[in-house]
Order: structure tokens, then C-alpha cells, then sequence
């Protein structure tokens, strides 16, 4: 945890605006028919929060950077001792773009479709040359796990559980594979902003959007949040392990676990990159890059893990304020 400025009194007055309160109960967390990682599905419980209606956008990031002076992870010079091997003239702030295909590649390689941009970083979301102009009301990328805790305790809020975002993200369908039921409607009906195509070359733009889209331009669930699915991913304060649903052996058959959460880092690292000792946290969502050939992880129930000084350009957040 980092330290930030005392919160104002327009902050705090303020930091119900634009969240939807979502009442606690139970529901089935997890998905049987998809990634290994989503299963088992289980019942779990969540006490009421409030959550914010919308993925936190350049413009809000832009104000609790002018009032605090906040340097995010990719403007920050990195230390060489975390990555082993690497070339050093790529050890400079930077993040990391999605470079489109040109043709099909090998998908099991995600360097035919990512590059380190040196300089480029949430102002700069692009390239070093590119703004944000235009882009004020889309979500704010390049986040790195801790930019986005420093942001919300700044404005007086929390990040969610895994637990906490799926509850929100279901909207009240009980089961279903997507926010708006089991139809994947995005080829003929987009109702959020995906990939429609061959991934990473064919961008089809049926739902009209190449990179992120405004906050809000797809109808919302049932609870009234938008961007559920799609659009960039979302930070969770879980630590990510492969078989969440195994944890829940350790509670009593005859009780539902209320607000699970995975709290150690420990089985968190990366089994394919042994020297990188690096965590990884829980992201949620999917993104404006997920493709049903790929990444067919727009969903509630979909899960993937991020390294916690990692943001990309399909990365990204909302915050919660818990009841308790």
C-alpha cells in the first residue's frame, strides 16, 4: 500500500456519485463450461457494496493525478533484478501495445501481438506521440495494480473482490454464460465491445470499435453497470491461483462461503516463468481484444491473471465502497 493524500471533503461527499448499490446475497460463482480455471461452480455469498457504474475514464485518472502528482508503474524506471535475461535497452519506462497481425500467427506466442512501447503509459496510451484527445470519457489503460489502489484511496473507495465483481457483473441472471444471458450475441447484436474475427489480424468492427470505446456505449445489466463485459479488463484484489473453486474444500459443507477472497500471493506466480517472481492478481471482464478463436473471456465467470506491475492497453478498473 502506498501512501496518498488525505481525502478532500468534496471527495467524500462525492464518492457515492455514479456507483450502484448492489444488495448482498448468494449466488453461483464459476463456470463448468469453458477455461479449467473458472471451475468448479459454487454457491458463495457477498455482503451489499456499492460499485462504480462505469470503468474509471482518462478523465477521472487525469484529475487524481493533477491533485496528488501521482507517477504511475510505466512511468517508473525498472529494476533489472525482476527480469532476468531481458535486454536492457528495453529495461526503460514503457508499456505495453497491441500491434495488429497482419496475417495468422502462432497463438501460443503472444509476442506476434504485443510489443514494449518505450513511453508510452496512460497519457500517452499509444504511443509517445499519441493523447488523449478525444479519449477523455474512455477508460483509463496502462494501469498497473497499485495505480489503481492508489487511485482508490484517493477517492474513498476500494477495489473489488473476484467474488464481489462477478456477483456485480451477473446483473441478477442466475447461471448465465453472459451479462445479458447464454446467447454470445456479438457477431450479429454486439452488447459489448469485443474482438469479431480472426485474432490478432481480422477485425471485423461489427461493434464499430478497433481500441476501447467511450464508457457507456453498450447497454447495461440488470443491475445497471456498464462494461461488464468487454471494453478493457478490470484489476480485482484477489491473488490469482488456477483452481479457485478448491479453496472452497476448506469451508464447511453445510456453510456458503461469505466474501471469499484469496489473500496470499503465494501460489500466485507464473509456473511457466520460474525466474519471474513476480505476482499476479485477478483480472475480470475481458476486453475490446477477447475473440471467441482466442480469448473467449467476456463473460462473468472468466478469469485471467495479471503480473501486479504489469498495466497493457486492454487494462484497466472500477472501484467499490463495502458496506463494512
Amino acid at each position: 500500500m502506498i501512501d496518498t493524500p488525505n481525502l478532500s471533503e468534496e471527495t467524500k461527499s462525492g464518492r457515492l456519485k455514479n456507483m450502484i448499490y448492489i444488495p448482498g446475497g448468494k449466488f453461483l460463482m464459476g463456470s463448468d463450461k469453458f477455461y479449467p480455471d473458472e471451475k468448479p461452480v459454487r454457491e458463495v455469498a457477498v455482503d451489499g457494496f456499492h460499485i462504480d457504474k462505469f470503468e474509471v475514464t482518462n478523465a477521472e485518472y487525469q484529475r487524481f493525478v493533477e491533485e496528488t502528482g501521482y507517477i504511475t508503474v510505466a512511468e517508473r524506471p525498472l529494476n533489472p533484478e525482476e527480469f532476468p535475461g531481458a535486454d536492457p535497452a528495453l529495461l526503460v519506462p514503457g508499456a505495453l501495445v497491441f500491434q495488429k497481425a497482419k496475417g495468422p500467427v502462432d497463438l501460443k506466442n503472444y509476442f506476434n501481438w504485443w510489443a514494449w512501447v518505450p513511453g508510452t503509459y496512460w497519457r500517452h496510451p499509444r504511443s509517445p506521440q499519441s493523447t488523449l484527445d478525444g479519449l477523455e470519457d474512455h477508460p483509463v489503460i496502462h494501469i498497473a495494480f497499485e495505480d489503481a489502489e492508489a487511485y482508490a484511496k484517493w477517492a474513498g473507495k476500494q477495489l473489488p473482490t473476484e467474488a464481489e465483481w462477478e456477483f456485480a457483473a451477473r446483473g441478477g441472471l442466475e447461471g448465465m454464460d453472459f451479462t445479458w444471458g447464454n446467447d454470445d450475441a456479438q457477431l450479429h447484436e454486439p452488447r459489448a465491445n469485443t474482438w469479431q474475427g480472426e485474432f490478432p489480424y481480422e477485425n471485423l468492427l461489427i461493434d464499430k470499435y478497433e481500441g476501447t470505446s467511450p464508457v457507456g456505449s453498450y447497454e447495461p445489466n440488470g443491475y445497471g453497470l456498464y462494461d461488464m463485459a468487454g471494453n478493457v479488463w478490470e484489476w480485482t484484489i484477489d491473488w490469482y491461483v488456477a483452481h479457485p473453486g478448491e479453496l472452497a474444500k476448506d469451508h464447511k459443507s453445510c456453510c456458503t462461503p461469505l466474501n471469499p477472497r484469496v489473500s496470499s500471493p503465494e501460489g500466485s506466480y507464473d509456473p511457466c516463468q520460474p525466474d519471474v517472481k513476480i505476482p499476479r492478481r485477478v483480472i475480470k471482464g475481458g476486453s475490446h481484444l477477447c475473440a471467441p478463436n482466442y480469448c473467449l473471456r467476456y463473460r462473468p465467470a472468466a478469469r485471467q491473471p495479471q503480473m501486479i506491475d504489469t498495466g497493457m492497453n486492454h487494462l484497466g478498473f472500477r472501484c467499490i465502497v463495502r458496506e463494512k
